[in-house]
């Protein structure tokens, strides 16, 4: 039963990154992937929050499942986020591509811990 929350998860998910994807790198008139930077951010903060819930015991494993494994798993992408920094890499754009590695980490990291801090601080 555990593997239906998954997919369910995934289903809102996998869409959801491709829609904002597309909307926020249309509004961009540059080379770096600020859609795939945006969604992996967001991804972040969604799991670091989840994560500080059920450490608090204010969320279940259920509700872990559901939007933690499916729904984040799904919004966030490693892959893309590899492919679009080897891409950068490769046409010259190596500033763009050490930029996004570095921006990814340091704020998908600092979301992360806010979302947990965030979650602390509501719940206990």
């Amino acid at each position: 039963m555990s593997w239906l929350l998954v997919i369910a998860g995934a289903i809102v998910g996998a869409p959801l990154r491709y829609l904002t994807d597309r909307a926020i790198q249309a509004r961009h008139d540059t080379v770096f992937p600020w859609g795939t930077f945006t969604v992996n951010v967001i991804g972040c903060m969604i799991l670091g929050v989840l994560t500080g819930a059920v450490a608090a015991g204010a969320a279940s494993s259920s509700l872990n499942l559901l939007l933690g494994t499916g729904l984040c798993g799904a919004l966030t992408t490693y892959s893309t986020f590899s492919y679009e920094t080897l891409r950068l890499a490769e046409t010259g754009a190596r500033f763009f591509a050490a930029a996004n590695v570095i921006a990814s980490v340091v704020a998908g990291l600092g979301a992360a811990f806010i979302g947990a801090a965030l979650a602390q601080a509501i719940w206990q």
